[in-house]
């Protein structure tokens, strides 16, 4: 499991730069919100290949390629509580709030990608 751990921490990074790089791209021709949801959407479904094959070393199915987008679902839900406990609970800065909510939601949105990548092992 902890090749499994650094896997998904290293996919998620490639994700993310993926991510950002199609925003800037599409952001030329595209309004940011467009721009946004084709880069996410694009990104989402590299991330469920790479994960797939390089993560947990499964076959993708149709049915685990309709389920992944609850892993993004979920790291979304966490992530924004998690900028609001910081910066409206704690009183801490905005600027560095979504990092910090980011990392701390990898474990969970680690538990839950694996169960839909993998339904029938314990998380």
């Amino acid at each position: 499991m902890k090749r499994q751990i650094i896997t998904f921490a290293v996919v998620g990074v490639l994700n993310t730069a993926t991510y950002y790089c199609l925003y800037l791209l599409f952001l030329i021709w595209l309004p940011y919100l467009a721009a946004h949801v084709l880069a996410f959407s694009l990104s989402m479904i590299g991330s469920f290949f790479l994960n797939a094959r390089f993560t947990y070393r499964i076959r993708p199915t149709w049915r685990k390629f309709a389920l992944f987008p609850l892993t993004n679902v979920t790291n979304f839900l966490i992530t924004t509580l998690g900028v609001y406990v910081i910066v409206d609970v704690l009183h801490a800065g905005s600027r560095f709030a979504p990092l910090l909510a980011s990392a701390a939601a990898i474990p969970v949105t680690f538990v839950v990608s694996r169960w839909v990548m993998l339904p029938k092992s314990i998380a």
